[in-house]
């Protein structure tokens, strides 16, 4: 049912402020990506939505993200924080609205938030809904909040370094999309000798591989990059086919090296 909503490929732009944040979202809007992910903490939806108005490319062609920061989770921030958000992207809704990260001291309550991201998707300020760091408990504790088929995505760090099995099948049982993000885990699995063997079999570059790899896991992915050339390259992974065996290998890398763990992370399934 959820399959196909949202674009493979997409452009992330975690870390990218200011200046660097138009000019990487203008580029990959004018290279052809029509899947461009933000949040409120990253601090750049102003210049995300500065990019996409000056584009010319209708809205309804791009596929927009954002994230509902911890902070706004109390009912009496929370729609606030949205429409605030929705001013600095220039539009009345996006795709997309996820809840950045699950409390740990559940204090609001998992249920008070995940009803205040439902009232904002009736009130069309949000088309589709969806969570981010989630583990399989909070999966679950989710669905039974929202119901079935409410959680478009659960947007989690996977690479070849993370595989994230547990929550990525929990994920495909239940007709939940596997957003990835940090696919490269900042550039380290790009010098993986498997890697880079494999890319030049395929005659690729080691990005790609690791690309059609997380396509292969029916994976959506949202890797950053300020390089015009890279992120034409990133594109160009939809040529790369890799086989059964290929895919096996590389899921043989996984070593459990999580970069995404701050002191406020829930109990990660391991």
């Amino acid at each position: 049912m959820h399959q196909n909503i949202i674009p493979m490929l997409g452009a992330g732009t975690f870390r990218l402020k200011e200046q660097e944040a138009y000019q990487s979202v203008e580029m990959s809007l004018e290279a052809g990506y029509r899947h461009i992910d933000t949040a409120q903490i990253y601090d750049n939806e102003s210049e995300v939505g500065k990019a996409i108005a000056d584009s010319g490319i209708k809205r309804d062609d791009i596929f927009l993200v954002t994230k509902v920061w911890m902070s706004n989770f109390p009912r009496d921030r929370f729609r606030k924080s949205v429409e605030e958000s929705l001013q600095k992207l220039r539009t009345q809704s996006v795709d997309l609205l996820l809840i950045h990260w699950p409390l740990r001291d559940d204090n609001p309550p998992m249920a008070d938030y995940l009803e205040s991201l439902k009232q904002v998707q009736e009130a069309g300020l949000t088309k589709h809904i969806g969570v981010s760091n989630f583990t399989v408990s909070q999966l679950e504790q989710a669905i039974d909040i929202l119901g079935k088929d409410q959680i478009l995505t659960n947007q989690i760090e996977v690479h070849p370094y993370l595989r994230n099995k547990k929550v990525t099948d929990c994920c495909q049982q239940n007709n939940i999309i596997v957003t990835a993000y940090m696919p490269f885990a900042y550039g380290k699995v790009l010098s993986d000798p498997l890697i880079q063997k494999i890319a030049q079999n395929h005659d690729a570059t080691a990005a790609q591989v690791v690309l059609a790899w997380e396509r292969e896991h029916g994976f959506v992915t949202i890797p950053s990059s300020t390089k015009r050339k890279n992120l034409d390259s990133n594109l160009l992974s939809k040529n790369v086919h890799l086989s059964a065996n290929e895919v096996s290998e590389i899921d043989g890398l996984n070593q459990g090296f999580r970069l995404a763990d701050p002191d406020f992370a829930p109990d990660w399934d391991i």
